[in-house]
C-alpha cells in the first residue's frame, strides 16, 4: 500500500490516536505534531499519546503540551484510527498499542527499512530521510496550506535524522523540502542548539567519564563504548548521552562502525546496543540478527544476557561482516 492509501484513509476517518516509538527523539515529535496538525487543519479530532515523556530541549516545539503521558486515564480514549509513525514494529510504541482494543484501523507511516508491515495501511519508504518529511509530502498531497508550526516540526524532525543533513539519507528531496520550509518563521540557529547544545553540567561531566573508555577493535575500523549501570547509579541524565557518545565515535578517522552497550538500569538482565555506520557495513542486517532493526546506519537491539556476553556476541558478529 501506498501514500494513496494514506490520503484516503485521512479523508475517511474523524478520530485519530496519534503515537510514535518510546524514548521519541525529534524525528518522532516531529512527525507526530505535524500529522496531529494536518488532521485538526481538516477539522477532525485527534490526541497524541506517548509511552515516553518529551526529551529535554524540545519543549521549543509548539503544540508539545498537546503530546500526552501514557496512562490509565488513557483507556477511555475513542478515536476510529490508530497511527504509529517512525515505528518499525507495533511494538515500538511501548505499551500505547494496547490502547487499540476495538481492534481499529491502523495506519503505519514509516521509513524504517526493517519495518513488519503491521499496519492495515502501510506507507514505508526507506528512501525517505524521516518521518517527518513523509509527513511533510502527506500535508502537501492533501492540499493543505503550511503554517509556522507546522514547518518547524517538520524542520526539526528533517534535521535530526539526517544529523543536521550529514548523514547518507540526506537527498535533494529533502534539501528542496527543507527549502519549502524555511519560507516560515523557523529560527534555524535555536533548533539546532536545543536539539544539540545547551548540555547541562551534570551530563557533560558524566560524558566525559565515559568517552575515556572507548576502544577499538578489527584494525581500527570498530569503535565501541560501555554505559554500566553503576555509572547512572542515582542518576537519571536529561539529555542522550549515547547519542552524544556514538557521534564522538562517528568523527574518529578510519572508524566505520561504532556500537554503544548499554546495561539495563533495572532488574532485567540484557543490554540495549545502538549500532552506527559510516561505511559499508550494513548495521540494520546486524541488528535484524540479534533480534532488533533499523537503518542500513543506523540501528539498535536488546539482547537478553550480561554486558560481557552480549558485546562478545555482537563485536564476533561485525568482524564477520566487517
Amino acid at each position: 500500500m501506498s501514500l494513496k492509501k494514506i490520503v484516503e484513509a485521512v479523508k475517511k476517518f474523524d478520530n485519530f490516536l496519534i503515537t510514535a516509538h518510546t524514548s521519541p527523539e525529534g524525528d518522532a515529535l516531529g512527525a507526530q505534531l505535524g500529522f496531529y496538525n494536518i488532521i485538526r487543519k481538516m477539522d477532525k479530532q485527534a490526541v497524541i499519546v506517548d509511552q515516553d515523556g518529551l526529551p529535554y530541549g524540545f519543549d521549543f516545539l509548539p503544540g508539545n503540551k498537546s503530546i500526552r503521558l501514557l496512562n490509565k486515564s488513557c483507556k477511555r480514549l475513542v478515536f476510529d484510527c490508530f497511527v504509529a509513525l517512525d515505528c518499525a514494529d507495533l511494538k515500538r510504541t511501548g505499551s500505547v498499542y494496547k490502547l487499540n482494543t476495538q481492534n481499529k484501523p491502523i495506519l503505519n507511516i514509516d521509513h524504517h527499512i526493517s519495518n513488519t508491515f503491521f499496519g492495515q495501511v502501510n506507507w514505508v519508504d526507506a528512501q525517505a530521510s524521516s518521518c517527518s518529511e513523509m509527513v511533510y509530502i502527506l500535508h502537501n498531497k492533501l492540499g493543505l496550506k503550511m503554517d509556522d508550526h507546522t514547518a518547524l516540526a517538520l524542520y526539526t524532525g528533517m534535521m535530526t535524522d539526517t544529523g543536521s543533513f550529514r548523514y547518507s539519507n540526506t537527498s535533494s528531496f529533502t534539501h528542496l523540502a527543507v527549502a519549502d520550509l524555511l519560507k516560515y518563521n523557523i529560527d534555524v540557529a535555536q533548533v539546532y542548539r536545543k536539539s544539540y547544545a545547551d548540555i547541562p553540567v551534570r551530563e557533560a561531566k558524566l560524558l566525559l567519564k565515559l568517552l575515556p573508555g572507548m576502544k577499538l577493535c578489527a584494525q581500527g575500523k570498530v569503535a565501541w563504548f560501555e554505559f554500566k549501570k553503576e555509572l547512572f547509579s542515582g542518576v537519571k541524565p536529561c539529555v542522550d548521552l549515547a547519542d552524544l557518545a556514538l557521534s564522538f565515535g562517528r568523527s574518529i578517522k578510519g572508524v566505520e562502525v561504532v556500537v554503544l552497550f548499554k546495561e539495563n538500569l533495572g532488574k532485567a538482565k540484557d543490554v540495549r546496543v545502538n549500532l552506527r555506520s559510516s561505511g559499508p557495513l550494513d548495521v540494520n542486517k546486524i541488528a535484524t540478527f540479534f533480534g532488533g532493526g533499523g537503518h542500513r546506519t543506523a540501528a539498535g537491539c536488546t539482547i537478553a544476557g550480561d554486558l560481557g556476553q552480549v558485546k562478545m556476541k555482537v563485536l564476533a558478529k561485525i568482524k564477520e561482516n566487517i
